[in-house]
């Protein structure tokens, strides 16, 4: 049985072999103004690799899925899961969200595959949360039941951003008099760094009052800019703030892992950061989440191994 398994974003579609769990090989990435639909760039990738038949696929993409029509949301790609099945010839077709696949596949990750962060051994099959800042931010959690492990997407992302001190309550009046609602993907996200460093630029005496979140991060991490490493700070303190928060949504004593395209870019930042402090900073909760281990997913292929598992266990 030939199986494909592909992540789909705005600007790539990377497709891989797979034959179970944690299990990919033959990975290529397409530029997806390339081609006209999913089921071309599939078609590209089987002549390129010489496959003339496939039985079961399935597709990671970043859009809601709702219905037969599924239609993305940063590229004008619009396809209907029955009729590609069709066409391709296939036994199985899964489409299932982006994110959903990077939360089902932290399970499944190895010692090598991920960083942790303080915290106490991880307990078996019991709930793990997910969080991802990249150009949003991503949160899920995945249970297990009967052996299975099942994905509980949502739009976590875009609760209330919560201060802990009285920079981050500045930075939320700052951001909310242009935005009216502040979400936590305002702050906790790759522009949400851009946006700290406005905050904070517009409070401070310099010059440049506005930066690319890689400039805020390059000056931060080369300490040539005060304001730039206090941006990033909050940025760490908030997130580890954030994901201390999921830990007790769901009592998450499997973990709590990061991902995304944002933190590990700077791990070691991270790690020296007061991200775990924060973490832990429940108050009469403190003693549960000190226990609760944090993961950095420094997989790259992390939406391929998801939809690898969602295949397999399907």
């Amino acid at each position: 049985m030939i199986s494909l398994v592909a992540d789909i974003g705005g600007t790539n579609m990377r497709i891989a072999q797979t034959n179970g769990v944690n299990s990919i090989d033959q990975i290529k990435k397409y530029k997806v103004t390339d081609y006209a639909s999913p089921e071309a760039t599939l078609r590209a990738y089987m002549s390129e690799v010489g496959l003339d038949k496939v039985d079961q696929v399935c597709l990671a993409i970043a859009c809601p899925i709702n219905s037969d029509i599924v239609s993305m949301t940063n590229h004008d790609w619009s396809f209907s899961i029955k009729e590609t099945k069709a066409s391709l010839g296939l036994s199985k077709l899964f489409v299932i969200n982006d994110f959903t696949a990077i939360a089902l596949s932290v399970p499944f990750l190895s010692d090598e595959q991920k960083i942790k962060v303080g915290g106490g051994e991880a307990q078996t099959k019991q709930p793990i949360a997910v969080c991802g800042a990249g150009t949003g931010l991503g949160v899920a959690h995945v249970i297990n039941a009967n052996d299975k492990w099942i994905p509980l997407p949502g739009e976590g992302g875009h609760v209330d951003f919560a201060p802990n001190n009285d920079e981050e309550a500045y930075v939320l009046k700052f951001l909310a008099n242009e935005l009216g609602h502040v979400s936590a993907e305002r702050l906790l996200s790759g522009q949400g760094i851009a946006n700290i460093y406005r905050a904070l630029a517009a409070k401070s005496d310099v010059a440049e009052k506005a930066l690319e979140p890689a400039q805020v991060t390059e000056k931060a991490l080369a300490n040539s800019c005060p304001v730039c490493k206090a941006s990033l700070d909050m940025f760490c303190e908030a997130i580890g703030s954030f994901a201390g928060n999921l830990a007790l949504n769901l009592n998450t004593t499997s973990g709590v892992y990061i991902a995304g395209g944002v933190v590990p870019r700077f791990i070691e930042y991270v790690l020296n950061s007061s991200f775990r402090k924060r973490f832990d900073a429940k108050g009469r909760f403190e003693a549960l989440n000190k226990n609760i281990p944090v993961y950095i997913v420094t997989e790259e292929q992390p939406g391929l191994l998801g939809a690898a598992a969602y295949l397999a266990q399907n």
